[in-house]
């Protein structure tokens, strides 16, 4: 199991690794970067089957897939940042590998993403429908999920906009990571081996997040009670693309901190 990751690295300081979303590429971080640059070598990853890098043939897209495909791209030693799906790649990185990630930062990212009875989150109707809509169209669906992510902002316009444009940068996602992903979030349940993390946890909300309710934040603060968090007001599914500079003082000094 090979395959070329694409990845660019720049800036000076500790290397911090960056994951993207679902849909996304590493351009979604191009905001971010004027920001991140000055104090850290950042490093920008296209997850596999997602821009610049493809998914290796005959292999199922897994969580643990995802891990061993990371692992010996990355640095030896790292802080770790992951948005949404990257967030649930991040924290099974730092679960895997507690000796190699020094921090982990989760934005707009839940243990769990679905919904139950006792658990805030995505309706599993709106999971199903994006399933089933790339069987239809799924270019059309990657560019209707894309402006979900700006949904609650003030200037959902303007963000959905941005994103849109640094994303089509690149080549579309792969079908086969497209859908993939979509399974890791439905089935994915990280709730149990949450508490275990081994190194310091910084969670980031959007107030208006539409597909990871800020009532998680509470739900998942039970978990790991240490664990501070950042609920950013007026912020969507994308905090980082109109706090990208409050988000990177935070993160320094929350990484500075240990």
């Amino acid at each position: 199991m090979v395959t070329k990751i694409w990845q660019q690295s720049s800036g000076a300081g500790a290397d911090l690794v960056v994951l993207h979303g679902w849909g996304l590429n590493a351009r979604v971080w191009q905001p971010l970067l004027p920001f991140l640059t000055p104090h850290f070598r950042v490093h920008c990853i296209d997850l596999p089957g997602f821009g610049d890098s493809p998914w290796p043939a005959e292999t199922e897209v897994s969580l643990a897939n995802y891990v061993k495909l990371l692992l010996p791209e990355l640095p030896d030693s790292f802080h770790l940042l992951g948005w949404s799906m990257g967030g649930l790649i991040a924290t099974e990185l730092a679960l895997q590998a507690p000796d190699r990630v020094k921090t982990l930062t989760t934005m707009a990212t839940s243990p769990r993403f679905l919904e139950d009875d006792n658990w805030p989150g995505m309706k599993a109707s709106v999971l199903g429908l994006f399933q089933r809509q790339l069987k239809d169209d799924f270019e059309q669906t990657v560019a209707r999920f894309l402006a979900i992510q700006a949904m609650g902002s003030p200037n959902v316009r303007a963000d959905t906009k941005l994103i849109k444009e640094l994303v089509f940068e690149k080549p579309l996602p792969e079908l086969v990571a497209l859908r993939g992903g979509l399974k890791i979030l439905a089935d994915t349940d990280l709730r149990s081996r949450l508490p275990h993390l081994q190194c310091p946890l910084w969670r980031v909300y959007g107030e208006r997040d539409t597909l990871v309710p800020v009532s998680a934040a509470k739900a998942i603060q039970q978990l790991v009670p240490d664990s501070p968090q950042w609920v950013v007001e007026q912020a969507s599914h994308a905090p980082f693309i109109a706090h990208g500079q409050e988000l990177s003082e935070r993160l320094l000094t929350f990484i500075n901190q240990h």
